[in-house]
């Protein structure tokens, strides 16, 4: 057993040298991963160890970075490009989903593309515009592509080296707000997950709360402060966003008959509408009331200075499950 108390931040940079340990084709690409270890620190020192043949510092360009990313999949490398922040990415959509997420159906499968794309994201962080997107469900909806994301550091550690392990094209979301914020023992001998599935991390009754990446700890929270209400919340976290592991969630439902979906995203054809359709369509008879979202608010990200009222809080996941149990 190898034990390791570590960050989010810290769990990334241990997996992504592990899945360049273990693979000579895997190699990292992106602004300013090499020698100054990435904004967030996560590549840090893996230039100085594997080289700046694997660990590559590209231009300031998007397209660039995924469209080169392409041509290295089809030719057998297992690429792991960093998009700096989430706001950064869509000039490198059209690359993305016309290319990386097709390549292999148009194909018929002879041309696979191993690729990972690394996304900070999310809000929290005091940041200017354009660095706080919460763009998933913008990849979730476009088939060929796969979405995950992990809210804490041992699922970072195992997962980043999963998705590099695909031979599928990886979607890999990083709550930014989480990769210095606490720090969990991981256990590097451990047996993990399998990538594509969703987790009860809390038991409860009353309310099934389904929630990813950030929001997943404020999820937790909130359970606890409706513990002390004699409320018992269950909190999901769902890992995968597409495709959606349901099974866990709809379990969950059939006892509690109640569901809260909770993302930093706009609400607005987020994530949770998905969720609410599947839920509503499979558990019908099952619900006591209908399922709720809390989200962002139908707007541009704000300044960083009133980004705390943007931002979904316990105290609205706590009224909406109050709405739900009231009505």
């Amino acid at each position: 057993m190898s034990t390791h108390k570590v960050t989010l931040a810290k769990s990334l940079n241990m997996g992504l040298r592990r899945a360049m340990e273990d693979d000579p084709k895997v190699l990292l690409m992106g602004e300013d991963v090499g020698k100054l270890g990435g904004v967030f620190r996560i590549t840090d020192g893996l230039q100085k160890d594997f080289g700046e043949d694997r660990v590559i510092d590209s231009p300031l360009a998007e397209s660039g970075i995924v469209g080169t990313a392409v041509g290295m999949a089809l030719r057998g490398y297992r690429p792991v490009v960093e998009i700096q922040f989430d706001g950064f990415v869509y000039p490198a959509y059209d690359q993305i989903v016309c290319q990386v997420a097709k390549m292999s159906y148009r194909s018929k499968g002879r041309s696979r593309m191993p690729m990972v794309i690394r996304i900070p994201y999310g809000g929290g962080i005091g940041a200017v515009e354009h660095h706080s997107e919460s763009p998933e469900a913008q990849f979730a909806h476009t088939p060929g592509l796969k979405v995950v994301t992990c809210s804490n550091p041992v699922d970072g550690y195992w997962m980043i080296q999963q998705a590099i392990a695909s031979d599928d094209p990886v979607i890999f979301l990083e709550p930014k707000r989480q990769y210095h914020a606490d720090k969990a023992d991981l256990d590097t001998t451990a047996t993990p997950a399998p990538l594509f599935t969703s987790r009860v991390v809390r038991r409860g009754t009353d309310v099934t709360l389904l929630a990813y990446g950030p929001m997943v700890k404020t999820a937790m929270k909130a359970a606890e402060a409706a513990a002390t209400e004699g409320r018992s919340l269950e909190v999901i976290d769902l890992r995968t966003l597409s495709p959606l592991d349901m099974a866990p969630v709809l379990e969950s439902v059939r006892r509690t008959g109640r569901a809260v979906v909770a993302h930093e995203a706009h609400v607005n054809l987020g994530l949770g509408a998905e969720l609410s359709a599947r839920i509503t369509e499979q558990c019908f008879y099952s619900l006591e009331a209908p399922v709720l979202r809390v989200g962002g608010f139908d707007t541009p990200y704000p300044a960083s200075r009133i980004e705390e009222d943007f931002l979904p809080d316990l105290d609205r996941v706590l009224d909406a499950v109050d709405r739900s149990m009231e009505f």
